[in-house]
């Protein structure tokens, strides 16, 4: 370890990730007055935020009557009431003004006739407690995530935000139990930085290259849960995995639910619309859990399409040419790029893929890191918080309604940096780090940098997404479960045989993707086991041997630790079901202000 040096730096706050969750948090810190580094492994605009494509929920009513209550309803059934109901009602109230935030900063949303901000319907969004049919998704035609990351990342810099780009985080720092910073790597000069600050904020994203399929980036690695992982802290709800009902046939690039909401439909290979009878009144527009499970019913039945009869068809030529380019031009061009197909004449062939992850590291709503300690369930881990799809808030329980992503992101990304405003003080000054506070991180980087084993990186990564592409899958059973349980864990011990042939710091894109792989193990391992933990179906969590949701047993939030070795430990916290207002239904509607 004395062979590496450190390049030492001072911030208030250092946020990890410039996705839209850790840009946002790094422009309102910046607002703040307090001294903020972001850590990027992309350059900003390159984050997966970019990729989010039908638009972000608020109840404005530009397109009808709409009520926050109404989003909090359906953003509580949604995650099959597993979702805490304090963050979900302030994540709903907070996201009309958080929108109109967003349109001052500069995003281009599409309009209506009369100027308003253009919405469209999403799945799941109702009006009236669920008797109605919302268009509550605030759109930039279907480039919403670009438009977002943009935006945020030229307001951060107008306030003079530093960042360290294309810089990969390692390890966080702790100090008997407080999060002191992190430690990184600058992948251009191959030089060590540690980053001491009061406050860490973990924006890192999901780790939906855990799986073979997936509409997630190759960088989108769980990077951050694997820090709090290793740092000996729990995640939760793991098991909670997304499938995108859309993804493409063969490439599981996303198509967005945006499609569905324009008027797009599915149909199997006789050519039905098969929701109707899954969904009588949602149809297209049904979650997608209901969805996902409705399209691998059909294909498992023998009704896919093809000469496989391993996909379904999704239309959009109905529609014409005029409302797919205003609307829909990225969706024609990826469909026509990723499967062939010239939208205004042909279906999409489509197959639910990896989309998103409802676990991640336990928060409460101020977005600060909660870990048991001494009874306390929601006890605070000092100098630590997260946002965006890296956190469990919990908002989306065990089902994300669409649309309610870029919204997470906004409002929490938001509220990490105001709650660090509350109580760092600019400046201040910090104590000396402890001796050895970059151990762990130096060790685990010379430890790959000089592995010599007979397994290469992408070997061993192949091997564990088929695992977990099999048997943690949209339809779950408890024999399939331990099948992968057992698999992944020789694929976890073969990591001991990993080799890595370039010795150097310098843009070692072998390095860098052997400690994501390391990162992702550990992701797919607690995954996969709190699948087979949690006896009962819930959300996207469809457990074949146990069918039906069991809120007497389970209506409870699962946190699981893992040790060097991969083996898993359990614990629970209690779902909030209480409301941050006694009484939501009795509040009169408010006028609109916006």
């Amino acid at each position: 370890m004395s062979a590496y040096e450190f390049i030492d730096h001072t911030f208030d706050v250092v946020v990890v990730g410039a996705g839209g969750a850790g840009l946002r948090a790094t422009l309102g810190l910046a607002e703040a007055g307090l001294s903020t580094a972001c850590i990027t492994k992309l350059f900003p605009t390159r984050s997966h935020t970019v990729a989010a494509q039908g638009g972000i929920s608020a109840a404005l009513g530009n397109m009808g009557e709409d009520d926050w209550r109404w989003h909090m309803y359906d953003t509580v059934k949604g995650s099959d009431w597993l979702g805490d109901q304090d963050a979900i009602e302030f994540m709903c109230k907070e996201a009309p003004a958080a929108v109109i935030e967003l349109e001052h900063y500069g995003l281009p949303f599409s309009r209506t006739e009369e100027g308003r901000i253009y919405q469209r319907p999403f799945g799941g969004m109702t009006t009236q407690f669920g008797k109605g049919v919302a268009q509550r998704t605030c759109a930039a035609a279907d480039r919403t995530g670009h438009a977002m990351l943009h935006t945020l990342y030229q307001q951060s810099i107008r306030h003079s935000a530093t960042f360290f780009i294309e810089y990969f985080a390692i390890d966080l720092m702790m100090e008997d139990g407080v999060c002191r910073g992190v430690v990184a790597l600058d992948l251009a000069e191959g030089k060590l930085h540690r980053f001491r600050a009061h406050a860490t904020i973990l924006a890192t994203g999901g780790y939906g290259r855990a799986y073979f399929s997936c509409t997630s980036a190759h960088s989108c690695t769980g990077d951050g849960n694997a820090m709090v992982l290793r740092a000996g802290l729990p995640l939760q709800d793991m098991e909670f995995v997304q499938f995108h009902p859309t993804g493409i046939y063969t490439a599981g690039c996303l198509i967005t639910e945006g499609v569905r909401g324009e008027g797009g439909y599915l149909t199997n290979g006789n050519g039905e619309r098969f929701m109707e009878r899954y969904a009588p009144n949602a149809k297209d527009l049904a979650s997608r859990d209901v969805v996902s499970r409705a399209m691998t019913i059909e294909i498992r039945e023998g009704r896919g399409c093809g000469p496989h009869r391993d996909h379904v068809d999704l239309h959009l030529e109905h529609l014409g040419h005029d409302v797919i380019h205003e609307r829909l031009p990225g969706i024609a061009e990826n469909a026509r790029i990723f499967a062939g197909v010239d939208v205004t004449k042909e279906p999409i062939p489509v197959l639910p893929t990896v989309h998103y992850n409802m676990g991640g590291i336990p928060c409460n709503r101020r977005a600060e890191v909660v870990a048991p300690r001494d009874g306390d369930p929601d006890a605070v881990v000092p100098g630590l918080l997260a946002a965006g799809e890296a956190a469990c808030v919990s908002v989306h329980g065990a089902n994300r309604l669409g649309s309610n992503s870029l919204l997470d992101l906004v409002i929490f990304g938001r509220e990490a940096a105001r709650r660090c405003a509350e109580w760092v003080k600019p400046g201040a000054p910090h104590k000396p780090l402890p001796a050895g506070a970059a151990e762990l991180a130096v060790t685990r980087l010379d430890r790959l940098r000089h592995a010599s084993g007979s397994r290469p990186t992408a070997a061993i990564r192949l091997e564990m997404q088929r695992i977990m592409q099999s048997d943690a899958a949209v339809f779950r059973t408890g024999v399939s479960l331990r099948e992968g349980m057992e698999k992944l864990a020789a694929t976890f011990a073969s990591m001991a045989e990993v080799r890595v042939s370039d010795r150097s710091l310098i843009w070692n894109s072998d390095l860098i993707e052997t400690l994501e792989l390391e990162n992702l193990l550990l992701q797919a391992t607690v995954t996969i086991a709190s699948a087979e933990h949690r006896t009962e179906s819930r959300g996207a969590h469809a457990r074949e041997d146990f069918p039906d949701r069991d809120d007497a047993g389970w209506l409870k939030h699962t946190l699981v630790w893992v040790d060097p070795r991969g083996r898993t430990r359990f614990d629970h916290r209690p779902v909030h079901l209480s409301t941050l207002t006694r009484d939501v239904e009795s509040i009169p509607p408010k006028k609109r202000t916006y």
